[in-house]
Parts: structure tokens; C-alpha cells; sequence
């Protein structure tokens, strides 16, 4: 059957776009994607009331469900109805999976392969390095989710169940907790959230699992998937997001159980086994899990700083999370390392590190920053909030991270509006910057002589 021309066109349009703007086209994709759940979020049978959602709130949702952060401007609980949270899941599935690895997806049902403008799509999505490995990986992202997912299912409903709830509920609610688990999307579907449950280790643990596995990235799953018992043989990728996002964790539960302990609006009430989950809790969410067992709001200034530096760092690369990945982190610090030693190469676990991942690290770790500071001084600009306050909620908008000190449902629609893009520029700035910047490689046939400024 010949293919209508105008089908043609917009497929050699998309393939261009693809094979020379793959960042351009990942851009387009999300928004497009937000656009739709937002639209499907303003229909009357969406919200649990008679009048249908205001734009600014549908637009919110729908960018904070596709860009897995979390933060919200209605209570998802009591405002959306049935439909309009099964529109949320939904959205923080696809955001979850990334929008390129699910069309790979698309592809592979139709033609049983996947192509190639496919695969540097999904390359472009989860910085998979060979293009041969698109199609494994693929399969590693859908299983692996779909898998723990249902794990995290499994252990959660019957704890639902313990505490009174309908079967139809308790799956209901289960099947959410654990998708917005691994996707590290922080949408709560129980009115409470999860702050009851402070102390409870069956309810706890298997979140706190689900998005520390979500935030390795999916690189990573399959690098351990294949090579499961040799560590030896792991990327040094690998090793460097397991270290590092473990020692973030080990440091973060220590330092906030220190800062919260005697805190009598948050850890000072609990007794010892529940202080130390609300710790670990409370250190693995700024991956970018976003979920919460204490009121956030009332946690020390300290605290609030040092989480607000957990979360600029966020989780793996190609990960559910969001921030500035650990990875870069790694970078930086191995550097510093080097400088200090005296040595002219970065070195980690006996591989030598390219200058080029420097560079790259340095640009996406200023832009980051200089994200942070632009956005925050909008908002200070056109609020009466304190500083603290408006920088923790940029940063966790940033960083898709999702956790609040309750600032977010009162902002105008102008900040509100502000955090929306901040979202958006956060679960796909960083990845299309670095994109960008990594497929740059000018080639020069004179050098300038070298001078060295003083620095420091």
C-alpha cells in the first residue's frame, strides 16, 4: 500500500530530527506528551468535584506526573477522581519509562525490530554508549519496572489490607504507591499520605527500595543484570553511581537523624527503631522519591540545607531521578582529588577518565546552578517568601524530587507557572544539554600558545 506524501514528509522530518537533533526532538516529544495529560485532566469527570480543574493546576499535574517529581498544587487524593488519578499513573508511567524508550517500545511491537532512527532516540534517552545495546536495554527497562513494580505491589497490598481497606482499594492503592515508588514520582493516592505510617518497616521499606533501584538508572540495571555475581567486570559507571549513591545515603541518614532527633515536631516523639527509619527514609527520598513519613515544613533549617544539597546531586544517569546526577558528582570530586595529589589524569577503580567527562561535568553541575539562582530570584521577586523556603521548593522542582516545606499550593499563578517550567527544564534540561554538548567536538588545525590565569 503506498504511503499517503504527507505521511512521508513528517516521517523524513521526524528521522532528521532524530539523527541530527535528537535533543530537539526529546523536547518536543515531552511537551507534547504534557500537552495531552493536560488536556486530559481538564475534562469535567477528571475532578472529584462538579467544576473541572483550572489550567494552571491541570498544567501542573500533568508536568509534575510526566516529569516524575511530585510536588502539587491540589491534594491528588481528594481533588481528581478515579479517572483523573488513573490519568496521573499513566503519566508517571510514561514519564518513568522516558518517552524514547517507550517509543522503542511502539516500534519493536509493530516491526518486531527496532530501527535505527529508534535506537538514537532511546540512545539519546538513556545515554546507552553502543547503539547495538538499544534493543537489550529495552527490554531491561520494561521487564525490570514492570517486575519490581509488581514486587513492591505484592508486599504493599496485603498491608493495605491489614489496615481495613477493601481489596479493591488496597490494590488500587498498592499498584500506585509502587509505580510512583519506582518511577521516584511522590504521588501519594491516600488522603494522609504517608505520614501514619512513620514507623511502620512493611510500609516503609519497600518504598525506600523501589526508589533507590529507580534512581540507579536503567544503564546500570542491565550492566548488574548481566554481569550479577563479577564485580569485577561491572562499567565503571556502575560502580561509581553504587558508591557514590550509597555513601550519599549512608551520610544523609546519619547527618538528618543527628539534626531531627530532639526535634519535637518531627523525630523528637518517635521512639529509637522509628527515628532510625524516618531517617533512612527521609535521606533516600531526595534522590528524587519525593515521598515523605514527616512534616517537612517543620524540620530544621540545617536539615533543610542539607537535603537541599542531596537533591541538586539527585540519582543516576538515565534514571527515573532527576539533579545533576551522582555521576557528575563523582567527577567533580575525583578532580578535586587529582588537583590536590598532584596527578594529571582523573582515575577511578584502575579506568582513566576522558578531560572531556570533566568539562561536561563542570557545564552541566553550572547550569544546573545557575538554574537554581535564576528561578529563585523570580520567585523571591514576586513573593513575600523567605529565602530558604523558595530555594528548597526550586531545588526539589530542579531536581524533580517532589518534597515540599507547603509553599507550592499557595504560590500565585505566576509561580506556579514558574515551577512548571522548572520541572520541565529539570527532567529534560540537564539530559539535552549534555546531549548537545557531548556531540560537539570541534576539531582545530591552530592552537593558541597556553597561558595560564591565576587562579584563587
Amino acid at each position: 500500500m503506498e504511503i499517503p506524501r504527507p505521511m512521508l514528509v513528517g516521517r523524513e522530518w521526524v528521522d532528521n530530527l532524530a539523527r541530527h537533533h535528537p535533543a530537539r526532538l526529546a523536547l518536543s516529544v515531552f511537551a507534547t506528551v504534557i500537552a495531552v495529560f493536560t488536556g486530559l485532566l481538564l475534562l469535567p469527570q477528571a475532578t472529584a468535584g462538579e467544576q473541572s480543574a483550572r489550567f494552571v493546576d491541570a498544567l501542573f499535574t500533568a508536568t509534575s506526573a510526566v516529569c516524575v517529581t511530585g510536588l502539587v498544587t491540589v491534594d491528588t487524593a481528594t481533588y481528581w477522581s478515579g479517572f483523573g488519578q488513573a490519568v496521573i499513573l499513566v503519566a508517571i508511567k510514561i514519564g518513568g519509562l522516558g518517552i524514547m524508550t517507550l517509543a522503542s517500545l511502539l516500534g519493536m511491537a509493530v516491526s518486531r525490530r527496532i530501527g535505527l532512527t529508534q535506537r538514537l532516540l532511546t540512545a539519546s534517552e538513556t545515554k546507552t554508549a553502543q547503539l547495538g545495546e538499544v534493543g537489550s536495554l529495552v527490554r531491561v527497562v520494561i521487564i525490570t519496572s514492570l517486575t519490581l513494580e509488581a514486587a513492591i505491589a505484592l508486599v504493599l497490598i496485603p498491608r493495605f489490607l491489614t489496615l481495613g481497606e477493601s481489596l479493591g482499594d488496597a490494590v488500587w492503592h498498592g499498584v500506585f504507591y509502587a509505580v510512583s515508588a519506582f518511577n521516584n514520582a511522590g504521588f501519594v493516592s491516600t488522603p494522609e499520605g504517608l505520614m501514619p505510617y512513620v514507623g511502620d518497616w512493611w510500609m516503609g521499606l519497600p518504598i525506600i527500595l523501589g526508589v533507590f533501584i529507580g534512581s540507579l538508572g536503567f544503564p546500570v540495571i542491565l550492566n548488574l543484570a548481566r554481569r550479577r555475581t563479577d564485580a569485577r567486570r561491572w562499567s565503571l559507571h556502575t560502580k561509581l553511581t553504587l558508591t557514590v549513591s550509597s555513601l550519599l545515603v549512608v551520610v544523609g541518614a546519619v547527618a538528618i537523624g543527628s539534626f531531627e532527633w530532639r526535634n519535637p515536631e518531627t523525630f523528637g516523639p518517635l521512639d529509637g527503631p522509628t527515628k532510625v527509619l524516618a531517617s533512612i527514609f527521609a535521606s533516600v527520598m531526595p534522590r528524587s522519591g519525593g515521598f515523605s513519613t514527616v512534616d517537612t515544613g517543620a524540620m530544621n533549617e540545617a536539615t533543610w540545607l542539607l537535603t537541599d544539597a542531596l537533591m541538586f546531586v539527585g540519582g543516576g544517569s538515565a534514571s527515573t531521578a532527576g539533579g545533576i546526577r551522582v555521576t557528575t558528582l563523582a567527577v567533580l570530586m575525583l578532580a578535586i582529588l587529582a588537583e590536590a595529589r598532584g596527578d594529571h589524569d582523573l582515575e577511578a577503580f584502575g579506568r582513566r577518565i576522558p578531560r572531556e567527562t570533566l568539562r561536561l561535568s563542570i557545564a552541566v553541575a553550572f547550569i544546573g546552578a545557575t538554574t537554581v539562582l535564576v528561578a529563585s530570584l523570580i520567585l523571591l521577586e514576586i513573593t513575600n517568601l523567605r529565602l530558604d523556603v523558595v530555594l528548597f521548593e526550586v531545588i526539589s522542582a530542579f531536581a524533580t524530587v517532589g518534597l515540599t516545606t507547603g509553599i507550592t499550593p499557595t504560590l500565585p499563578d505566576s509561580g506556579k507557572y514558574v515551577i512548571t517550567a522548572l520541572m520541565f527544564i529539570g527532567r529534560t534540561g540537564t539530559m539535552t544539554v549534555a546531549a548537545a554538548l557531548a556531540l560537539r567536538d570541534r576539531r582545530r588545525v591552530i592552537r593558541f600558545p597556553e597561558e595560564r590565569p591565576i587562579i584563587g
